[in-house]
């Protein structure tokens, strides 16, 4: 029995509209219309024929429905500016990440949700409440993908054919996710991985006005104090820093120097006319576009890497998961792009470290 709902995700995660996936497998524009709606059932060779064009195996349209990612909470940065099909596809790519993650969550317990909502304070406050509710103190935040696992935060990477989109936070009931562009530098998915975090905590999951140019500005102050705490940036830097100084002290808070640099204006170290100058050489330095000798360690996920792992001493190969999801080890892989130590259909080693630094996580045995 084909789902019909399920046709509309494949569709819309490979950016399709009816008239090209028509066009695409000589269907009738009314015909597809009619298998989303409900209104008729393909056949087996016709659902054979939508699977050759979207890249899902045949049994993708025929499981139950699938609880997609609601469309009124995502944090979208550039909503106008972006096509609607492109925040589709990226939509049905979390909605695919999430049912990845309600397949790991019966196999293993993972951290529970330890996120506030805090609606009234400014964002200066909210991220001072957040950081003694984790008990940061005034420390330069630790790995940001850990830290929001740790938390209970499911943490996915963008597709690499969803790139176009900024990443993304939403609420999916009583669990937070966050969508991560891995094809960043480190200080900025740090950065962004903080912003989302302000989205979640600030713009809760009952909140229809996450997105838009004020919830930007929010989400940005969040991360800017949350990863560069005022009393420690008050301690290590002098009033009027020069562009070597800002350099030089950027690794403390692993940050971009450009979001040192707004930072310190934010806090009165530097004048108008010393940031605008800060930030005009900056830029020609080629640090407004990147982020030239910074950091080359990517953070990934704990929770993942250390899933797989765990799943390979069962004999369950990354394959066995897909075919369990009724998709591709490509459209899984996609899900888990930059955010694992190792691919996941590869071996590799575990320090004594990064076994520490995990959470506890444990394999559901009945």
């Amino acid at each position: 029995m084909v789902t019909p709902s399920r046709i509309t995700l494949a569709r819309r995660r490979r950016g399709l509209t009816l008239a090209e996936l028509s066009r695409t497998t000589g269907l009738s524009l009314q015909s597809l219309s009619n298998y989303e709606t409900g209104r008729t059932a393909p056949r087996s060779t016709t659902v054979r024929r939508l699977a050759e064009a979207l890249g899902f195996p045949e049994g993708f349209f025929s499981g139950r429905e699938i609880d997609e990612l609601p469309a009124e909470g995502i944090s979208w940065r550039a909503r106008t500016k972006t096509p609607p099909r492109t925040l589709d596809a990226a939509r049905a790519a979390g909605t695919l990440a999430a049912r990845l993650y309600d397949w790991i969550d019966e196999q293993f317990r993972l951290p529970e949700p330890d996120l506030p909502s805090l609606t009234k304070p400014d964002a200066e406050t909210a991220a001072e409440m957040v950081r003694s509710r984790w008990g940061l103190g005034n420390a330069a935040a630790p790995n940001m993908v850990h830290l929001l696992e740790a938390h209970g935060v499911r943490v996915f990477s963008l597709p690499a054919d969803s790139l176009e989109v900024d990443p993304f936070a939403v609420w999916r009931g009583t669990i937070p996710f966050v969508f991560l562009n891995t094809m960043k530098s480190v200080e900025r998915g740090r950065f962004d991985a903080a912003h989302e975090l302000g989205h979640l905590v600030m713009h809760g999951s009952d909140d229809r006005h996450c997105s838009g140019p004020d919830a930007e500005r929010q989400a940005n102050s969040f991360a800017s104090a949350f990863l560069m705490p005022a009393a420690s940036v008050l301690g290590h830097m002098p009033a009027g820093a020069r562009v070597d100084q800002v350099l030089e002290a950027k690794s403390i808070w692993k940050v971009s120097a450009m979001a040192l640099t707004y930072r310190l204006h934010d806090l009165n170290l530097l004048t108008d006319w010393q940031y605008r100058s800060v930030c005009a050489e900056l830029s020609s330095r080629g640090y407004r576009t990147g982020e030239p000798n910074g950091l080359k360690q990517r953070e990934t996920s704990q929770v993942l890497t250390k899933v797989f792992r765990a799943l390979r001493t069962k004999g369950i190969r990354p394959a066995d998961v897909a075919a369990e999801l009724d998709i591709t080890v490509e459209e899984m892989n996609s899900m888990l792009f930059g955010l694992t130590l190792t691919t996941v259909e590869s071996g590799g080693s575990t320090t004594k470290t990064e076994e520490r630094q995990r959470p506890a996580l444990r394999l559901v045995t009945s």
